[in-house]
């Protein structure tokens, strides 16, 4: 998806700060922090996600309503966004197939990395992933 182009027309600009502010080359690094939170608002239901038949798939499920289809907001591609705001739909849904693409990704990670979480080659590529992902969004922020 061509981010700079979408977000520089007339109904995502309003709205949508540009792709070269150093705030959004933060971004991935600041998504660790969303991560976190949304872990711990998970936690207590750890048992359903990793124990259960289909505990994963559930996951993803509560994934994709929790933070695309139903935030508290009017956000886009939200159902308040909808209801609430002027964007077009076919703007609203842009963003549909990429988030699906991200909990498919995430969910088959948690798999990977729970079958095999004996090995200690997954716990070093988790950390160097994560690692690589911080400094180039760091590098990004500084070079903005």
């Amino acid at each position: 998806m061509n981010y700079r182009d979408l977000f520089a027309t007339d109904v995502i600009s309003s709205f949508m700060k540009p792709v070269d502010e150093p705030i959004v080359a933060l971004g991935p690094v600041l998504q660790i922090f969303r991560g976190i939170l949304l872990a711990l608002v998970l936690l207590p239901l750890r048992k359903v996600f990793f124990e259960e038949k289909n505990g994963l798939m559930k996951l993803g499920v509560i994934i994709l309503g929790l933070s695309l289809l139903s935030t508290i907001g009017p956000t886009m591609g939200s159902f308040e966004g909808y209801i609430y705001t002027k964007i077009p739909y076919m703007y609203q849904m842009l963003g549909y197939p990429e988030a699906i693409l991200y909990v498919l990704l995430f969910i088959g990670i948690l798999h990977v990395s729970i079958k095999y979480a004996h090995r200690r080659i997954i716990t070093l590529l988790s950390i160097l992933i994560m690692a690589l992902i911080c400094f180039l969004g760091i590098m990004s922020f500084v070079m903005a």
